[in-house]
């Protein structure tokens, strides 16, 4: 099974809006696992930065 997300595990009671849900649900996820953190911007946000897509744009009126 793979599990994706851009939240840290830190965030994750923000996520369910209960600790030790979130608590519980990751002991399950991460027991036996491997994480893996990658940083950086995901490929569609770079494309996106890269055609201009992204902190140019203005609301029309």
């Amino acid at each position: 099974m793979l599990i994706t997300t851009n939240q840290t595990v830190t965030q994750w009671a923000q996520v369910f809006g209960d600790e030790t849900m979130a608590a519980a649900v990751l002991d399950r996820l991460l027991h036996h696992s491997h994480t893996l953190l990658i940083q950086g911007d995901s490929y569609r946000l770079r494309a996106k930065k890269r055609a201009g897509l992204l902190g140019s744009a203005k609301p029309n009126h």
